[in-house]
């Protein structure tokens, strides 16, 4: 079952901007639910972005501070990030990742990956 689904990425010059989106399941995103971005390279591991919880606390990797934003829509289960200044690092797939608590169990969920591309 699909539970998170990406969408926006693409093709983009150096310096450009792009704008992830991230729809979660109803049955799985609550106002606890933690929701992040993940990238991996080729040949890299997969490494975090960014994370936002409910209560709008975030957190970002060093590489993209002061570029990227997360953020969410709770009434409508998305989750947005806005990447600006893109630095020509190759082909990399961006994941939305999501955190929950069900019935007392930690539950993580992963979506299928959006590619985006930086390159002139």
């Amino acid at each position: 079952q699909v539970y998170l689904v990406e969408s926006g990425g693409g093709l983009v010059q150096p310096g450009g901007s792009v704008r992830l989106s991230c729809t979660a399941s109803r049955e799985i995103f609550s106002i606890s639910t933690v929701m992040g971005w993940y990238r991996q390279i080729p040949g890299k591991q997969r490494e975090l972005v960014a994370t936002a919880t409910g209560g709008d606390e975030t957190t970002y990797a060093d590489f993209v501070k002061g570029r990227f934003t997360i953020s969410r829509d709770a009434v409508n289960t998305a989750t947005f990030l806005q990447m600006n200044d893109l630095k020509p690092d190759g082909p990399a797939v961006y994941y939305c990742h999501g955190c929950s608590v069900l019935f007392g169990t930690p539950r993580e969920f992963w979506g299928q990956g959006t590619p985006v591309t930086v390159s002139s």
